[in-house]
């Protein structure tokens, strides 16, 4: 099974980017996240479908 969420961290490491540009794109709604107790997760198919990658087929988006 293929992991749905993902840490702020590997968010950031997939995408190359840095704590404020990631907390930019969470407050802009572009990455969707989840709260479960204290922490605050990345929904994977949002960080996919912002770099440009289809988040069913694993493809590019055109």
């Amino acid at each position: 099974m293929e992991a749905i969420l993902c840490s702020q961290a590997d968010a950031r490491e997939m995408l190359a980017i840095g704590q404020t540009k990631l907390g930019e794109l969470i407050a802009q709604g572009e990455l969707e996240t989840v709260r479960i107790g204290a922490r605050r997760l990345v929904k994977i198919a949002s960080v996919r479908r912002l770099a440009g990658v289809d988040p069913e087929q694993g493809g590019v988006v055109r």
